[in-house]
């Protein structure tokens, strides 16, 4: 089936009660098809033009530009609009891999990464999705798979009920890629940051929204490049019912997510050596543009709720914006400035809901939110991590009881020590110092919680996170293993790293 986006879908937007009528076409941002909002229709209207699907990749487009200017009611209507009731509640999860050759261990190109989503597409049924000439990925249904800075392969999941169904999707996905790359000599590694390959060795991908991201981070972050190109993360998407519930959640999953990062620390390799870290991808994330990553103080502030998050985020300068199927640079602008139609790029123009919605994709604080919260700090790794990281979250935040023990434990912990946490974890993990004992003696107590909180979701799920009880109960990280084996039989060549974690 082939589709040719070119109609608006209409999307009606309440903001307090002030009905307006956006115009909206269909969205693949970091996780196509979720979203949590009941009033913002993403369908688009499709004709079909021979086997190709002709999407906007990454941004969305107003096809008839506001008369109006956006308010900031608005903007703070837009994170409203995700409330759903609890019974309406899914997850998304998305995940990234490494392409590599299986011969040299090489990264992949994007000549064979272009040969393979065509493959998939034609024996496994799904839809490309072009950038002008390039094909840059594939969607089928409410899953997308899409192209990261470096040629990572991303599989943006469906919002589903359960954590089986999650399992599930993912491992369709993995089969349906390695029959693919198997007989192409390549395939994907689970890991959070390239272990071999140099920043110099990674191919860059035909999608010019990147390379305007890309020149903005050198000059705003020495690490923002790294980011974009050599790591990959496994994240999960989450509902809110309220304002009052989204700041129950976002304060808990905020706090929590350097024992998140501890958890799943997987990239302790770099240039074909250890790196000194447990994560670097995480480390990294420190060293990108401080404007729009960290660890959210005003989150913690009485004042907290969606209209502070509006000022936060639109006090973050503007990347690019998307306008007749073409990027534009805005890099460094202030949507504000956009708001009252004085853009210098854009002179006169006002924008539209989806303008604000591409702007809050280009937020990376380590968790962000748009109609749903993303959990953002965790490396990738194999099947069963992959499958662990939302099973943590959901029962930690989808549970009453496993939520409130979560608020009483970080109740009284300081903006200091949750930065002491997010700077210290990435080094040294589990066994990093907190009050009186351990952070892992936290740990053990918040995963026991997110078990409990899945059993008494009923559907059978608290096995989804075996893994990381392991991870807990034996305090070592699955990067300390990978360190381990580096020094043991691997006799410190980082080489075996891709039979270990080859999906």
């Amino acid at each position: 089936m082939a589709l040719l986006i070119s109609q608006p879908g209409q999307a009606h937007f309440m903001a307090y009660g002030v009905k307006r009528n956006m115009v909206a076409s269909s969205k693949k941002e970091t996780c196509v098809g979720f979203s949590s909002s009941p009033h913002l229709a993403k369908t688009g209207v499709g004709r079909k033009q021979g086997h190709k699907v002709i999407v906007p990749a990454t941004a969305t487009e107003a096809t008839v530009l506001p008369t109006k200017p956006l308010t900031k009611d608005d903007l703070v209507g837009y994170f409203a609009s995700g409330c759903k009731p609890k019974e309406e509640w899914r997850i998304g999860t998305e995940h990234e891999k490494f392409g590599f050759q299986l011969r040299t261990l090489c990264p992949i190109t994007y000549e064979q990464i272009e040969e393979l989503l065509n493959d998939v597409a034609a024996i496994f049924g799904w839809d490309k999705v072009m950038e002008g000439d390039n094909l840059i990925g594939l969607k089928k249904g409410k899953q997308s798979i899409s192209l990261e800075g470096g040629g990572q392969l991303e599989l943006s999941g469906a919002p589903v009920k359960t954590l089986h169904e999650t399992y599930a999707e993912i491992k369709s996905h993995l089969c349906q890629v390695k029959a693919v790359a198997t007989k192409m000599g390549i395939g994907f590694l689970g890991i959070g940051f390239q272990p071999k390959g140099g920043l110099k060795d990674m191919p860059t991908m035909p999608k010019p929204h990147q390379e305007i991201l890309a020149g903005y981070l050198a000059k705003v972050g020495p690490l923002g490049i790294d980011t974009l190109r050599r790591t990959c993360t496994v994240q999960v998407n989450l509902d809110y019912s309220s304002e009052a519930d989204m700041i129950r959640k976002f304060r808990a999953s905020l706090a929590l997510q350097p024992i998140a990062t501890a958890l799943f620390a997987n990239s302790p390799f770099a240039e074909g050596n250890p790196n000194g870290y447990l994560s670097l991808r995480s480390h990294f994330w420190t060293g990108h543009d401080k404007s729009r990553t960290g660890m959210l103080p005003f989150v913690f502030d009485d004042s907290f709720g969606f209209e502070r998050y509006v000022d936060y985020a639109l006090d973050v300068p503007m990347v690019y914006i998307y306008r007749k199927k073409k990027y534009i640079d805005s890099a460094g602008m202030s949507f504000r400035d956009f708001m009252a139609g004085k853009l210098p790029c854009l002179p006169g123009e006002l924008p539209a809901l989806n303008d604000w919605e591409n702007h809050l994709g280009t937020l990376y604080p380590e968790v962000r939110m748009k109609t749903y919260l993303e959990m953002r700090g965790a490396d990738a790794g194999p099947l069963a991590m992959l499958c662990a990281l939302p099973a943590f979250w959901v029962g930690l935040l989808y549970d009453e009881v496993s939520l409130q023990n979560v608020l009483d434990l970080i109740a009284d912990w300081t903006m200091e020590e949750r930065e002491m946490l997010r700077n210290m974890v990435p080094k040294i993990g589990l066994k990093t110092p907190f009050r009186d004992g351990l952070l892992r003696h936290v740990a053990e107590d918040v995963v026991k919680w997110a078990q409990d909180g899945l059993d008494r979701r009923g559907f059978r799920e608290s096995g989804f996170l075996d893994e990381v009880a392991e991870v807990v109960k034996t305090g070592v990280t699955p990067a300390e293993k990978l360190l381990e084996m580096h020094q043991g039989k691997w006799g410190q060549c980082v080489d075996p790293v891709f039979h270990e974690l080859l999906y």
